[in-house]
């Protein structure tokens, strides 16, 4: 098998897997580590050689960029306290736990700290994409995202400041004091900075193609202009996010937005359903190439232990410890049973593993670098063994302790959409001295009543005792008005009757609001 033949192969597991993964309600992210892990037992599989200098800077920019696009700076101002706890106190107080715990049993403190870094962050696809389909009430989707977030930032900052060690550098406190504290500074610094100059460029661009092409190269580089500064390209890259998120979207075309939203979930998806894939298949190349004797598996057997049951007895304190800073009580917070729900969300997945196999070959002396297969085999064992047994029984979890949104989530846009319709419909009846002809005023006025007259409709209909046989029918009948459309568009461009651009664009309208009714 080739490696084209190889890509194929995996791109095929990320199309089918998917689906199968919500027939058999299971996180795809475990059926892909499995499908990696399968794909690659046959003899003719090739071994995959991948540059550990490129995994980094391709990996993290797209994924940590889109998950900035997915939070709130106001919804993670309200959760600072657990936030920042989790993505900073337990990230590092794992990582040196799990640090004392390999050197006990053998590594050099250089990699005993790799290693803690490696596997101290928890993946948060894994953990939010279970929140969601769980749904999951905001605040703990919030809590795990932020998590998510700036987990990675400082396990890389740890994880860059131990391979410099593990390399040859001279290690002293007051030399990785100052190179932290540079990583820190110029990362955001550079992230912000990026952010501003983006927003100015979008003022001069008025098509979606280019704008979108901007969001995309910016968080790459970005990654790589604070790396060659000896800053974090991770920082740099949530600052950068955070930014662009923190201001209203005025300074971008909607289809500019539309498009960018789009490619964006698009580059999230493939990139993180591509990562769990070759995690099975490298790990199964790694076992070929070396079996991990018994005082790896004893290694990874302890740090497996340390990272699983440090985690609840870190979380349920300091969620304590977090109310009574915070000083109010959340009315919706279901208290022990939200700290268990995250607890047991401490999936490892996507960083771990990129972090892992961007290990350097070797060091700055040309030996080769210390403990580096120990330590792709206890991250990716951790991975494994948290994705398997975490990620199946999670759902379970929330299930059983009843931690669900309540509301409905189709309930809640529906209402906002109504409310953002009345603030449009408001302001144009109210601005009556701006010159605009009365003619003109009613057309305006009448497309806002009508959106809202029909979104009236259908609220009446989630309103009545049976919802859902009501809802299903109502989607039917506008499936069938929808499909009504497409063919006469159709038959329209087929007869010659209307130019081909004419019915794209006619067609593009169409899909746009079959997205906005059942999307």
């Amino acid at each position: 098998m080739s490696t084209l033949l190889l890509l194929a192969a995996l791109l095929a597991g990320v199309i089918g897997l998917h689906p199968l993964a919500d027939l058999v309600r299971v996180p795809p992210q475990v059926l892909l580590t499995i499908y990696g892990l399968l794909l690659a037992v046959p003899s003719w599989a090739p071994t995959l050689q991948l540059d550990p200098h490129l995994i980094l800077p391709v990996v993290l920019p797209p994924l940590l960029f889109a998950a900035t696009q997915r939070t709130s700076g106001r919804e993670f101002r309200d959760r600072a306290v657990p936030v920042l706890t989790l993505a900073v106190g337990l990230t590092v107080a794992t990582a040196g736990l799990v640090a004392v715990a390999a050197h006990l049993l053998g590594l050099d403190w250089a990699a005993a700290w790799i290693l803690g870094a490696v596997v101290s962050p928890p993946d948060p696809v894994t953990a939010t994409s279970v929140a969601r389909q769980l749904r999951l009430p905001q605040r703990l989707v919030t809590v795990l995202e932020g998590e998510g977030l700036f987990n990675d930032a400082a396990a890389i900052v740890l994880y860059a400041t131990a391979v410099a060690a593990a390399s040859g550098n001279t290690f002293t406190w007051s030399g990785s004091t100052v190179r932290l504290v540079l990583a820190v500074v110029v990362g955001t610094g550079l992230g912000i900075a990026s952010g501003v100059l983006v927003r100015l460029a979008l003022r001069w661009l008025h098509h979606a193609a280019p704008e979108t092409t901007l969001t995309v190269v910016t968080p790459f580089a970005a990654y790589l202009g604070a790396e060659h500064l000896h800053g974090s390209g991770v920082l740099a890259v949530v600052a950068l996010g955070l930014t662009l998120r923190s201001h209203r979207r005025t300074r971008i075309t909607a289809e500019g937005w539309l498009l960018g939203r789009a490619v964006w979930q698009y580059i999230d998806f493939l990139i993180s359903s591509l990562v769990f894939a070759l995690l099975g298949y490298q790990f199964t190349s790694v076992l070929s190439q070396r079996t991990p004797g018994t005082r790896v598996l004893l290694l990874a057997g302890v740090v497996i232990a340390v990272v699983i049951l440090f985690r609840p007895a870190w979380m349920f304190p300091s969620a304590r410890l977090g109310r009574v800073v915070e000083r109010r009580e959340d009315p919706t917070s279901r208290s022990w049973r939200d700290s268990a729900v995250v607890s047991w969300a401490g999936m490892r997945g996507v960083v771990t593993v990129a972090t892992a196999l961007a290990l350097p070959l070797t060091t700055e002396t040309g030996d080769p670098f210390p403990s580096r297969n120990d330590i792709v085999v206890v991250a990716f064992l951790c991975v494994l063994t948290t994705l398997v047994v975490q990620g199946l029984s999670l759902p379970l979890l929330v299930r059983r302790l009843g931690v669900r949104a309540s509301g409905s989530a189709l309930a809640e846009v529906n209402a906002l959409r109504h409310r953002a319709a009345d603030a449009a419909l408001n302001r144009l009846r109210r601005d009556v001295e701006d010159g605009v002809p009365d003619p003109v005023r009613r057309a305006a006025i009448q497309q806002y009543e009508g959106f809202i007259a029909a979104r009236e409709a259908v609220a009446e209909v989630h309103a009545e005792e049976d919802e859902k046989q009501m809802t299903e029918q109502l989607q039917t009948l506008l499936n069938r008005g929808l499909e009504a459309e497409r063919e006469f568009v159709h038959r329209a461009r087929m007869a010659g009757e209307v130019s081909t651009e004419a019915a794209d664009e006619v067609l593009s309208d169409i899909e746009a609001r079959a997205v906005r009714d059942f999307g």
